[in-house]
């Protein structure tokens, strides 16, 4: 008999685990989630989830959505975001992520960019009314054919998923469980402008891998996380790092102080992953201390030029792993070393774990001729980032890349040998976790009308934080209200660091 080695998909790995362990505990919801979503929080064993994922995955295919059509999927840090991610592969479907502070411009571009034929919301998160923003968005694009979500109050129109949850319907369809279809579709912002990423399951788990190995997490562990999903990084860290470790994802939407310690102190959580500077700023207050069940903490630099010179980790019986984030381009982490400073980066192959000689190459890090740092890799999607063929050679093959050039400048340091991360690419700013063209900066600033103010200063939290004089905040907002864009990015206050 002929064996072939068919290679694993999310729902394949989660499967695995239903099939060891129904009855263990699979997903716990933000304590907080009644505030959140108007929704109380679950606690869902695997089995429970099973048929949570089962359900919506046959709403998806009675409601006519062909194999590999897109779903795009706008949710908080909750349960029904993991269950929907999955149902959707069962289901055939590839998930496109839409970050939640998106609104209606940016939705449609999305849902236009990427001819997605449904849309997944629910009805308000943090007051603000996500059902209704989906519905106008739908409305602008053509390919959308089915709009659902869970929640109170659903506008007309709009499916509730929330009674698929309660009845059970027998559809299903014969898929293909093969990692290298595609998976999900995130979405950058580059000096070319917009970017769709896809990625294939292998590409989502190589990145989960790494973190996991990385982090040296064990078996059966209790994972937090505190990292909006809406991401690769996000997707990888949080549901991907589950799956492989085959025990509780306990979710928080970012961010409340109080309800976080709560969470993590009720759930005996073992496993932080969280923004690197919120991480840092919790071990300043002595936090892991006062939670003794905290073993390893993984947090992600939206930034990653700043972590050389971040603090040094001061906590002893928990380990810190800084991942550097390239925006959608891909990732890499470090432990850090038992004096608690940052890992040194060495140009080349890498493996996870890194200091284990023979460990499996998880990328390649190198520098371009033009000083920037590139990454190759089985994690990394090198044709979403392809730069277009001169006009003078469009008709000709173009010889394929098998890299992605991120933009972030970077050197040798001249001792070491080691890579040091110096500036962002430039033209891009980031403003609270989200990446924008500082071209735009310069039309907002225009809308404001003369003697306005509003810049973008150097933010120790977050890159970038947008800031004008105080009577320039409430005319800042309508001048982007008019443009269509986001208009929660305007804040002059560093606390938005935390709305990842």
């Amino acid at each position: 008999m002929i064996q072939t080695n068919v290679p694993p998909t999310l729902d394949g790995l989660f499967r695995r685990i239903l099939a060891r362990k129904p009855d263990l505990l699979a997903l716990l919801d933000p304590l907080n989630k009644l505030r959140v979503t108007g929704q109380p929080p679950q606690r869902l064993t695997f089995a429970e989830a099973d048929r949570a994922i089962s359900a919506l995955s046959a709403h998806f295919i009675e409601a006519g959505l062909p194999n590999n059509s897109v779903v795009a999927v706008q949710l908080p840090n909750t349960v029904e975001f993991v269950l929907t991610v999955l149902a959707a592969h069962r289901a055939g479907l590839v998930v496109a992520l839409l970050p939640l502070l998106w609104r209606q411009a940016e939705l449609t571009v999305a849902l236009n960019r990427t001819g997605a034929r449904a849309i997944v919301t629910t009805g308000k998160i943090d007051g603000v009314n996500h059902a209704d923003l989906a519905m106008n968005a739908a409305a602008e694009a053509f390919s959308i054919r089915h709009v659902c979500g869970f929640g109170n109050d659903l506008p007309e129109g709009m499916a509730s998923l929330d009674r698929v949850l309660e009845g059970q319907s027998p559809a299903t369809r014969a898929v293909t469980q093969d990692g290298r279809r595609a998976a999900i579709i995130s979405f950058d912002v580059t000096v070319d402008g917009f970017r769709a990423v896809p990625r294939s399951h292998l590409n989502l788990i190589a990145g989960g891998l790494a973190l996991s190995l990385e982090s040296d997490i064990p078996q059966g562990t209790t994972v937090m996380s505190a990292f909006a999903p809406a991401s690769f990084a996000g997707l990888a860290s949080s549901l991907v790092v589950w799956l492989l470790s085959g025990g509780t994802l306990a979710l928080h939407h970012p961010f409340d102080g109080d309800v976080f310690e709560q969470q993590i102190d009720e759930h005996s959580c073992e496993t932080l992953i969280a923004p690197a500077q919120l991480a840092l700023r919790l071990a300043e207050f002595n936090l892991p201390s006062r939670l003794p069940t905290l073993r390893n903490v993984i947090g992600l630099w939206r930034a990653p030029e700043q972590v050389a010179s971040s603090p040094v980790w001061p906590t002893e019986h928990a380990t810190l792993t800084d991942v550097y984030l390239f925006g959608e381009a891909g990732l890499f982490s470090a432990l850090r070393a038992v004096d608690g400073a940052p890992a040194p980066i060495q140009p080349g192959p890498h493996g996870a774990p890194r200091e284990v000689p023979g460990s499996s190459i998880a990328g390649e890090i190198f520098l371009t001729p033009r000083g920037t740092l590139a990454l190759r890799g089985p994690m990394v999607a090198p044709a979403a980032y392809a730069p277009a063929p001169p006009a003078s050679e469009a008709l000709s093959a173009q010889s394929p890349r098998d890299f992605v050039d991120t933009g972030y400048a970077a050197r040798l340091d001249r001792s070491t040998g080691a890579i040091c991360i110096t500036a962002p690419p430039s033209g891009i700013m980031a403003v609270g976790g989200y990446r924008f063209l500082s071209q735009d900066l310069q039309e907002w600033a225009r809308r404001l009308g003369q003697g306005a103010l509003l810049t973008a200063l150097p933010d120790r939290l977050s890159g970038h934080r947008l800031a004008g004089r105080a009577q320039d905040n409430a005319r800042a907002r309508e001048a982007l209200a008019e443009l269509g864009l986001n208009p929660l990015i305007v804040e002059a206050f560093r606390d938005r660091a935390y709305q990842n």
